[in-house]
């Protein structure tokens, strides 16, 4: 099945799904949207002497395209022979190798009542996705599946535990946590929901890295 897709107003705004180009939104969307995007910083095809994301970068960028209700759709520019630069095989086999390990926080989600919290802003429109700053350990973004909510921590804290300010009050409206893990690691986690924020003690830092999922078990809702 495709879509149609538009880009500022060049359409009404229920006839297609709109379409940031190179770019991101600052706030969460009521219906789904699109950023499209390539790993080359300088061109859509191949050049000589190109710049290209890190694998970093567009985990980053697909977490907060995501947690806003959106899909992150990437190009690569293959050479003319058909084969596709080594530096562009690494970064797309380590945002592989991070969504082998936390794609259940990606794949298949809905977003949450909020996308997220944390100091650090997007900057929003098309061909702004270079101008966001460096992300910090009290950035998340969320996106829920099931009974499921994860919250998808930015950065790795220096300390030893984890504060998730958003998941205080009535956010859960009503519902009980069952259990918190972290994707990727098999080590128990011990928590304690407190009035500014569901406090987790961390394990050791996951091999994978750039983005770290909380995994928050919550149990049916309310009758």
């Amino acid at each position: 099945m495709g879509i149609i897709t538009y880009k500022w107003v060049d359409m009404q705004k229920d006839s297609g799904v709109l379409d940031i180009e190179r770019g991101q939104l600052d706030q969460k969307l009521d219906r789904v949207w699109q950023t499209d995007t390539s790993v080359s910083n300088k061109s859509w095809g191949y050049i000589e002497h190109d710049t290209f994301k890190t694998p970093e970068f567009i985990v980053h960028q697909l977490v907060d395209i995501v947690s806003k209700n959106g899909n992150l759709l990437m190009n690569i520019g293959p050479r003319s022979d058909g084969t596709i630069p080594d530096e562009v095989q690494h970064v797309l086999l380590d945002v592989g190798s991070w969504l082998k390990v936390n794609g259940d926080a990606i794949y298949g989600t809905r977003p949450w009542s909020t996308y997220g919290e944390g100091p650090t802003k997007v900057a929003a429109g098309s061909f702004q996705d270079t101008k966001t700053q460096e992300y910090t350990p009290e950035d998340f973004r969320f996106t829920t599946k099931g009974n499921n909510l994860y919250g998808i921590e930015l950065a790795w804290p220096s300390g030893t535990e984890a504060v998730i300010h958003s998941v205080a009050g009535n956010a859960l409206k009503g519902r009980q946590i069952q259990s918190v893990a972290l994707l990727g690691s098999s080590a128990p986690l011990t928590y304690k929901l407190q009035a500014d924020g569901l406090h987790i003690q961390l394990p050791s830092k996951p091999t994978q890295g750039y983005a770290y999922a909380f995994r928050i078990a919550l149990d049916n809702p309310p009758q």
